[in-house]
């Protein structure tokens, strides 16, 4: 029965990341008509009419794809947007700290329910929306509810999957999800914005995020979590982010995740620029890159269970990878050529998340306290770094120096760190640390989460 439950627990979480990663990434095709139609542009298709919603004359020419970001027509536009898709990470990056903190106290399921609850209220309002500030609140609150939805959900599949492999097969579906909700959005948004209107895209997703909270309800009511009573308490954030361990495993993150999100504002008006790119080949140019990210976590899975004492050297593999395929961007012609390097970027990014996020519940069990809200706040500011500053940085950048000095500088960034992760190379022969939680084990058991854990240990 325990089994079953955290399977199924599985499946919620991985439900809230696909919902968060979906609705990240859903506004793309859709945004550029958005503000068209707020700042009372006349080529806008129907489903922004304000006479119900009718297709006026020429809305059946618009693309199903949009470009991701529209072409340079007018600055204060392009920074409206960057800064409307910066303020997510914003936000969850001044909100992680205090989520990893709040989850090693309250336990997981009460944090994952609450941010399920911000991200819902934050689709609905995409979905109303009328205006600019209205859709900067909307992206702010989801930024609210991801740094709890994510980070709480995260942190919940390390502890009930405690031991290996099992743990890094759950968090290689969690990464799967994630991948395939950030890159099936896009058509999955701009196919529902044309033939449905642009508040259907939103409602759906509404509608999937109720109902996952009411299956996590139904599993792990978090008024009936008495057990958490009796929860060690967590090694403080600001230790853990000063383990010279963890700083490198963060690194690596944040390293890993800059041509992502530094490409994904950039290379829509390079490909327009230097190959003449259609909008659908634009739209599209993310799409595959699904394929070969779900096979590098499948790889990844595999040769940890094989190989577990190896798990550095699969991240810095990956790394490299990715620096590799971000110097050879610039080198592409046609549309056919961008999607390989990309491909090699998303394959590189699936080795180095697959293999470290594990490695980091796993430092925590050995040095310090094993309680994971703080460590996975840690990994999310990670994440949360490069994409903050890839919508407004990455095209101030391209502008000064060019798009090929761009993908180079982030190529040898990644090449250059790869070495660094030989540090945790002896991190498997670890023993676990004389830490409260240990002493905890090592005594009669006290409350029912210590008899828990105690059995899953001898088990």
């Amino acid at each position: 029965e325990a089994r079953r439950q955290r399977r199924l627990l599985l499946v919620v979480v991985c439900v809230a990341l696909l919902l968060d990663n979906m609705l990240y990434m859903v506004i793309v095709p859709i945004i550029p008509d958005y503000i068209a139609a707020m700042r009372g542009g006349g080529d806008v298709a129907g489903p922004f009419a304000p006479a119900g919603g009718n297709e006026s004359g020429g809305g059946g020419n618009r693309s199903l794809l949009r470009p991701r970001y529209p072409p340079a027509a007018g600055g204060n536009e392009d920074v409206q947007i960057g800064v409307l898709f910066a303020s997510k990470a914003m936000l969850q990056l001044l909100v992680n700290p205090l989520s990893g903190t709040l989850i090693d106290r309250v336990g997981y399921e009460a944090p994952l329910l609450a941010g399920l609850a911000v991200m819902f209220l934050s689709t609905a309002t995409f979905a109303f929306a009328e205006n600019y500030a209205t859709l900067f609140a909307a992206r702010s609150l989801q930024g609210l509810g991801s740094a709890f939805a994510d980070t709480a959900g995260i942190a919940l599949i390390a502890d009930r999957y405690a031991e290996e492999p099992a743990r890094s097969r759950a968090l290689g579906t969690a990464l799967a999800c994630i991948s395939f909700g950030s890159l099936a959005a896009p058509p999955f948004g701009g196919v529902l914005y044309e033939f449905a209107g642009k508040r259907v895209p939103f409602l759906v997703l509404a509608c999937v995020c109720l109902l996952d909270g009411l299956l996590l309800l139904a599993l792990a009511p978090p008024c009936a979590a008495g057990a958490r009573a009796n929860m060690p308490v967590g090694t403080p954030i600001h230790r853990l982010m000063v383990d010279p361990y963890i700083a490198v495993v963060a690194g690596a993150l944040a390293t890993c995740n800059i041509p992502l999100a530094f490409l994904e504002p950039t290379i829509a008006n390079w490909m327009k620029e230097s190959m003449g790119a259609s909008e659908w080949e634009v739209g599209l140019t993310w799409l595959p890159a699904f394929f070969p990210h779900v096979l590098g976590v499948y790889v990844t899975v595999r040769l940890a269970a094989a190989y577990p004492h190896l798990q550095w050297f699969y991240g810095a593999l990956g790394m490299a990878i990715i620096g590799a395929s971000s110097c050879l961007v610039p080198a592409c012609r046609n549309f056919g050529q961008v999607i390989v390097p990309l491909c090699g970027i998303c394959f590189g990014i699936a080795l180095v998340d697959t293999a470290l996020l594990p490695t980091l519940a796993f430092l925590v069990d050995v040095r310090h306290v094993s309680v994971y809200g703080s460590v996975y706040a840690i990994a999310d500011i990670s994440y949360s770094v490069a994409y903050a500053l890839g919508p407004i940085v990455a095209g101030q950048i391209v502008h000064t120096m060019g798009f090929a000095q761009l993908n180079l500088g982030m190529g040898l960034a990644n090449v250059l760190y790869a070495p660094v992760l030989l540090f945790l190379k002896n991190v498997c022969q670890m023993k676990p640390s004389h830490s409260e939680r240990n002493i905890l084990l090592e005594d009669e058991p006290k409350g029912l989460y210590d008899t828990i854990k105690m059995e899953e240990r001898k088990g």
